[in-house]
């Protein structure tokens, strides 16, 4: 651990572990081998509160972050802890520089989660799932083993294992890239005619 690096009291950590400067441990059991970048924050409080008549109440987070062996957590990203079970983070899942985990989320092992990814309160991704950069995650969605979801997608259904995805909301990779590519030739076609004169006619003929 490097300067201003904090550990919080019963936290967890496994062997052969690498804690960047000033992040932030708390509530959390962490497995052998694992990396923390610079700036991560781990166990804070997930973003919880009730409607009430006198405004937001907010909802006790009495969970646990639970990362596995082998995980890799980058700059600045941020995993919330449960609310009443834990959030977690498979066995070497990779995530990137700011990605944004919130409460009781589930990660499958050996995810890819790219930069400034959002998953909302109790996701759950599977096994070998890749998701690309600025994509987000409504909460309690379930994306299936292996599948892979472009970047900037919007992720609000359930998603089959072994797919391919994108698009906002995500689809089926190959149905998102068709309807971009009749919208490409629609917008082509009425571009190309906002210089032609009223009646089709060209300029100059009486």
């Amino acid at each position: 651990m490097l300067s201003g690096t904090v550990v919080g009291p019963r936290v967890r950590i496994g062997r052969d572990c690498r804690i960047g400067p000033q992040a932030t441990v708390l509530h959390a059991a962490i497995g052998d081998r694992v990396i923390i970048h610079p700036g991560v924050r781990i166990g804070q409080d997930g973003f919880g509160y009730e409607m009430s008549p006198e405004g937001h109440r907010k909802v006790p987070q009495i969970g646990r972050v639970v990362i596995q062996d082998d995980v890799e957590i980058g700059a600045n990203t941020t995993v919330d802890r449960g609310a009443l079970g834990d959030t977690v983070i498979g066995e070497g899942t990779k995530i990137d520089n700011q990605v944004q985990i919130g409460h009781n989320v589930r990660i499958g092992r050996h995810c890819v989660i790219v930069s400034q990814v959002g998953l909302s309160g109790s996701s759950t991704l599977g096994d070998f799932v890749v998701i690309g950069g600025q994509a987000g995650v409504v909460p309690h969605v379930t994306i299936g083993d292996g599948a892979q979801i472009a970047g900037q997608s919007a992720v609000r259904d359930d998603l089959a294992p072994g797919g391919r995805y994108g698009g906002a909301p995500a689809r089926p990779a190959r149905e998102w890239m068709k309807e971009m590519t009749v919208l490409k030739k629609i917008a082509q076609e009425r571009l190309s005619g906002q210089g032609r004169p009223a009646g089709g006619e060209d300029e100059g003929n009486g």
